[in-house]
């Protein structure tokens, strides 16, 4: 094993609760470093973390760990067999009732409403 692959199996096994399910394959090729991860489905959430933030964090230390031995190191990281698809972010294409949006009828209901309040408090 080279030192990027141990670094990268040491930190992940301190992150995940099954750690025995970390796998690390690693190949070199005119690119660089691939290191190609494989972690239990349940762990992906602590990999990866709140909007990618940890997996950055790991790349980021992975190039460090490459560029002491003058190698560029890539980290790859496989969706689990069984795990969550993600699903594709896209605008909200609701119906305007679905998003809690007023019809143009309800807007000039409201307006009326508002406008009798204020003919009420006098203003």
């Amino acid at each position: 094993m080279e030192k990027d692959q141990d670094f990268l199996e040491f930190v992940v096994k301190a992150l995940v609760d099954n750690p025995d399910d970390v796998r690390v394959n690693r190949t070199v090729d005119e690119m660089g470093v691939l290191l190609t991860l494989d972690v239990n489905k349940d762990d992906m959430g602590k990999i990866i973390g709140r909007a990618g933030n940890t997996a950055k964090a790991i790349r980021t230390l992975l190039r460090v760990v490459g560029m002491k031995y003058d190698a560029r190191v890539n980290l790859k990281i496989n969706e689990p067999e069984g795990g969550m698809p993600r699903e594709p972010r896209t605008r909200d294409t609701a119906a305007p009732a679905q998003r809690n949006e007023m019809s143009s009828e309800e807007r000039s209901q409201a307006s009326k409403s508002v406008d009798e309040a204020m003919q009420d408090l006098g203003l």
